[in-house]
C-alpha cells in the first residue's frame, strides 16, 4: 500500500504521525454534473464572442473594436475547452492522504496548496458513492455553486477527496479513526 504518493506526502507528516492511505482523484478529462448548465452557457458566450469578432473584422470597424473582442474570444475558448484541460491538470497534481490524525490534500497547478484537516475537528463528513464503488468524501458543508462552476471561479472549493476508487473503504476508515480519537 506504500506508494510513490506516500513519499510525496511524507514531508508534511508531523513527528509520530502515520500515513495510512494515499490516493489521487480520477485522471483525465471528465464531465461533471455542473457541466449541464456550464456547457450551454459557455457555448452561448463563445458563440456571441466569435460572432462579434467576425462581424467587426468583416465590416472594417475601427481597430479598437477588433481589439475589444479578443479577450471575450479568449475567454470563450477557455470556458468551452480550456477549463476541462485545466481541471485535468490540477487533478493530475493532486494527492490525498489520510493519517492517524489528519486528512491531507496536496493540490494545485502552478501554486501548490496543502490543506490539513484534523480528524478530531471534522464535524461533517459526507460520502458520495457511485455504483462502481468510486466517489467523493466531502469535509464540511459542500458549496454547490462552486462545484457547478468549477474551472470558472477562483472561490475556494470545499475540501474533499474527489473521485477516488473504493471510496466507502476510505470513508469507513475516516469514521473509525474519528471514533478512536474521540474515545481516547
Amino acid at each position: 500500500m506504500f506508494t510513490n504518493l506516500h513519499s510525496e506526502l511524507r514531508e508534511f507528516l508531523e513527528s509520530g504521525e502515520s500515513l495510512l492511505w494515499s490516493g489521487r482523484p480520477k485522471q483525465g478529462i471528465i464531465l461533471r454534473t455542473g457541466d449541464t448548465y456550464a456547457i450551454p452557457f459557455s457555448l452561448m458566450w463563445a458563440g456571441f464572442a466569435f460572432f462579434w469578432e467576425f462581424t467587426v473584422i468583416q465590416t472594417n470597424a475601427p481597430f479598437f473594436f477588433k481589439l475589444w473582442g479578443i479577450p471575450f474570444v479568449l475567454t470563450g475558448l477557455y470556458i468551452v475547452f480550456g477549463r476541462f484541460f485545466y481541471d485535468a491538470w490540477v487533478r493530475k497534481n493532486t494527492i490525498y492522504g489520510l493519517t492517524d490524525k489528519r486528512v491531507i490534500i496536496k493540490s494545485g497547478g502552478w501554486n501548490k496548496t496543502i490543506t490539513s484537516l484534523n480528524l478530531s475537528n471534522l464535524r461533517e463528513v459526507t460520502l458520495k458513492e457511485k455504483s462502481d464503488g468510486s466517489g467523493s468524501i466531502i469535509f464540511g458543508q459542500e458549496n454547490n455553486i462552486n462545484q457547478m462552476f468549477r474551472g470558472f471561479s477562483k472561490n475556494k472549493q470545499t475540501p474533499s477527496f474527489e473521485m477516488i476508487p473504493h471510496v466507502r473503504k476510505v470513508y469507513n476508515q475516516i469514521l473509525e479513526l474519528q471514533n478512536k480519537i474521540r474515545n481516547s
